[in-house]
């Protein structure tokens, strides 16, 4: 797979480990653990990708899905890799993760922009700039700064997880226009 348009890679940003599972900050595993299911993909360790990954066909392209396995502050690393290894830039990736500043229930597609003090996506920029794009997951705000990483680090409520769940929804029904070049038509269905 050579230099190529439009996206070919998918990072899912999480922690690994059991602990991890079904808290906010995994919001970008569940994503693409949703999209592999959807797509008839699963996931396999890859330890020359420092992550999990699987190939799916969407929308009659192939991409890859990928779950680093380096911990959320050292997300860019395991990206880098698998983006190395395929010739990829940053304008074939589209990262997934959980977004504080959006409620629980909203999802937005955006390209570029600044890490908001996310550290996966602070470390993807370390590695590979900031010119791709992302899936914002919207999981909420504590309410103050400084109870952050106590709010990503728990789950969501079960109503919370449930607004979650049906923004994951909408995102995997607009993949296939994401992937294939109609950014903005995905981006209209996605954000009306």
């Amino acid at each position: 797979m050579a230099e190529t348009d439009g996206i070919v890679l998918i990072a899912g940003l999480g922690n690994p480990g059991p602990e991890y599972d079904r808290t906010r900050h995994n919001a970008g595993f569940w994503f693409v653990d949703a999209l592999a299911q959807r797509h008839g993909g699963n996931f396999r360790q890859e330890n020359k990708f420092a992550g999990q990954v699987c190939r799916v066909e969407i929308g009659g392209r192939e991409v890859w899905l990928l779950k680093p396995q380096t911990f959320m502050n050292r997300s860019g690393q395991s990206v880098k890799l698998l983006a190395t290894f395929y010739k990829l830039g940053a304008e074939n990736l589209l990262v997934a993760h959980d977004e504080i500043d959006l409620p629980p229930g909203t999802v937005k597609l955006k390209r570029g922009g600044g890490h908001g003090g996310h550290n996966g996506l602070r470390d993807i920029f370390a590695h590979l700039g900031q010119n791709f794009l992302r899936l914002r997951i919207g999981v909420g705000h504590p309410g103050h700064k400084d109870q952050v990483v106590g709010y990503v680090l728990n789950r969501p409520t079960a109503g919370e997880q449930g607004a979650i769940d049906e923004a994951i929804e909408r995102a995997l029904d607009v993949m296939p226009e994401a992937i294939g070049g109609s950014l903005e038509k995905a981006m209209h269905r996605l954000h009306s």
